[in-house]
């Protein structure tokens, strides 16, 4: 039923809008009885407390973007009653029951308080909410103007990127030009309240003097009578107009100063005053200490003071409460979450490096315990960096109750590759072959390289430096092996990403050299794989420009990864052999040509590269006198010096069995290096 009375208002809203301001400028000309006169004071009362109730519970001022019509139109229906009533004042001196009453209630007897009463109510409209809210919309109304050119541009830009439609963009300008609009309007309408209110008091002053020279000339009243009915009268019609105008202009205030919320004025000044607790409690203990001050009326300040403790007690019991409702119900949404099978994808995502500890290391790793284990990891990759040119990943560092309370373990890609035992108020000293006095300590293994060694508490440190052993920390234990692990497995940890990277940090500076060679040579899966078999033999790989040119020069001849790695081998011999060269000298054991031959015939040429396929017998027995050459000469470094074309078989044959062997090809060693060759393996 309402939604129909609101459609048929809806449907004719412009006929009535027409006829009611037609009515209300007929109003000013034709007289109007007294009792109608009652009925139209009473709808100009209802309608203004409507329009501040309205303007209270409004969002935003574009909510009631009709408003300074609206202004227009109540100040102007309120003039035609101010003519009315006072047209029944001089001509009747009945102008109807609601003035007489509004003037006896507030006048009470004494006209002298009535008047300051009534210029009261007026000044409070004109000069502090007329005047008040004028400056405001003067000002919104150019801010808004000056904030027009920045507020397109930035719809411009949001359309541009795509950030918005065009659709939205329309709406987005046309709420602009409204706010502008609306804002401009405000400007001018505050000038008609302004208007009424000095109306207002010219009005009530024609009305006394007129009416006391109309009583005492016209109906022969006597001074006190005339003085007394018109003076009446005139405080009660001035009454019945500027209270309406106070609730109008106070509209106009609220408005005008409302900012865009998605909640209304109470709600937010709800929220706003009343939200911190400690603030009540603190100006109810502020009260009550007042209402302690000699002379002060007790009761009203202890009254006061306890109701904002009483608030400020239910509010926190009410944050309270809220907060647990909040988490119970997080608690909830995250076990509705783990349920859906699509929380289960951020469990199959593998960490490159990770580190785990027991909970006794805890303390290594935690910064606020002393512990500089993150730093030492930072040193850890900045070195990589340097020495490989490889860009080591974040390493993950997680505490693992089911781990010994001492044991750590280091994982590439989810899998295990190193585990050791630490004692954490102990240091370990380990043989380095210059011991001179045995001591005691609980013996262990030295978990980078498996030396034998001693764990040993803080007092026998310095005995232990002084009879010959190295002496390290825990912590440099664990740095060690993580760093021997990163070496060990840096193949593992470059992944296409990472080759990316490389080639987005070499293309700002080389651009050339890398838009030769990718895509139109090689991928990056193919680059990768170069680098990493020479990651694999421990190559660094930092030099990369040189590394990109020779694949630029040798792809086009050939895309086999294994062939493309000898060729950069042989561009990098400097690199690849001076970690083994002592003294320009570089000593090493060949292979007799019997084995070269040997060698090559098992060599097969796959899609997957090179295979080789040797008779299990004849590769034990190569194993065999490796060894026995290896231990029998006491190089300085495991280096076997072969032809090139065997170079990457002999590496594959041997990197299980004799990891440690190094392979080097004869157009690797440099000009500058001499040879020594002290054994062939026959």
């Amino acid at each position: 039923m309402a939604r129909n009375i609101t459609s048929n208002l809806g449907r004719y809203s412009d006929l009535y809008v027409v006829l009611a301001i037609v009515t209300i400028i007929i109003m000013m000309v034709l007289p109007l009885p007294a009792f109608l006169l009652d009925v139209l004071l009473a709808a100009n009362i209802s309608l203004s407390l409507l329009i501040l109730l309205i303007t209270m519970s409004i969002r935003e001022p574009l909510e009631v973007a009709a408003f300074p019509s609206l202004l227009l139109i109540i100040t102007l229906f309120r003039l035609s009653l101010n003519v009315s009533s006072t047209r029944l004042i001089l001509l009747t001196g009945n102008p109807g029951r609601i003035i007489q009453a509004f003037g006896n209630f507030v006048v009470g007897g004494n006209y002298v308080v009535g008047f300051v009463i009534f210029l009261i109510l007026v000044v409070v409209q004109f000069v502090v909410i007329t005047k008040g809210s004028e400056r405001v919309a003067e000002v919104a109304a150019r801010f808004t103007l000056d904030a027009m050119p920045g507020k397109q541009m930035s719809i411009d830009a949001d359309l541009n990127s795509g950030l918005i439609s065009e659709a939205e963009a329309r709406h987005r300008r046309m709420q602009i030009a409204r706010e502008a609009d609306f804002y401009g309007a405000m400007d001018g309408a505050s000038k008609f309240v302004k208007g009424d209110a000095i109306a207002g008091i010219i009005i009530t002053i024609i009305n006394v003097l007129g009416g006391f020279a109309i009583g005492m000339f016209q109906k022969g009243l006597d001074f006190t009578t005339a003085l007394t009915r018109y003076t009446l009268l005139s405080i009660g019609d001035g009454l019945v107009s500027q209270i309406p105008a106070l609730l109008v202009s106070t509209a106009m205030g609220i408005i005008i100063t409302r900012a865009a919320s998605e909640n209304n004025l109470g709600q937010d000044l709800t929220s706003q005053l009343f939200s911190q607790y400690k603030v009540l409690a603190t100006a109810g203990a502020v009260i009550i200490l007042m209402g302690l001050v000699p002379g002060m009326p007790t009761i009203p300040f202890f009254v006061i003071g306890f109701l904002f403790i009483g608030l400020a007690v239910g509010m926190f019991r009410s944050q309270k409460e809220a907060e647990l409702t909040e988490d119970e119900t997080l608690e909830q949404q995250q076990i509705e979450e783990s349920r859906k099978p699509e929380s289960l994808i951020s469990l199959l995502q593998i960490d490159p490096i990770e580190l785990e500890i027991g909970y006794s290391l805890i303390p290594l790793v935690d910064e606020s315990q002393g512990g500089d284990m993150l730093e030492r990891i930072s040193m850890i990759r900045r070195q990589a960096a340097l020495d490989l040119g490889l860009l080591v990943p974040v390493i993950r560092i997680r505490d693992n109750l089911q781990l010994n309370p001492d044991q750590y373990v280091i994982k590439i890609k989810g899998v295990q590759v190193g585990r050791g035992e630490l004692m954490v108020n102990h240091y370990l000293a380990m043989d380095a072959g210059g011991v001179t006095e045995t001591i005691s300590g609980i013996p262990t293994k030295e978990p980078a390289f498996g030396l034998d060694a001693l764990w040993v508490d803080g007092s026998q440190r310095e005995r232990a430096e002084y009879a010959g052993y190295t002496v390290v920390d825990p912590p440099a234990v664990l740095a060690t092996h993580l760093t021997e692990i990163i070496r060990e497995h840096a193949h593992e940890l470059l992944g296409r990403q990472e080759v990316q990277t490389l080639l987005d940090g070499v293309r700002s500076d080389y651009p050339a050299v890398v838009e030769e060679l990718v895509p139109d040579l090689l991928t990056i899966g193919e680059i990768q794989k170069v680098l990493q078999n020479l990651l694999r033999e421990g190559v660094p790989i930092r030099n990369f420009i040189t590394i990109l040119e020779t694949l630029a020069d040798t792809a086009a001849i050939t895309r086999d990864t294994d062939y493309l790695t000898e060729y950069v081998r042989e561009a990098l011999g400097r690199q690849v052999t001076q970690g083994y060269v002592e003294n320009g000298q570089l000593t090493v054991l060949t292979l007799s040509p019997q084995w070269e031959e040997e060698i090559a015939a098992s060599i097969d040429h796959t899609e997957r590269g090179i295979t080789v396929t040797m008779d299990p017998r004849q590769l034990q027995e190569l194993y065999r006198q490796l060894g026995e050459s290896l231990e029998r000469h006491m190089l300085p470094y495991p280096i076997v010096l072969v032809a090139p074309q065997i170079r990457m078989a002999l590496k594959r044959l041997t990197e299980r069995a004799i990891p440690r062997l190094v392979v080097l090809s004869y157009n690797e060693i440099s000009p500058d290096d001499q040879v020594q060759v002290i054994g062939t393996v026959n």
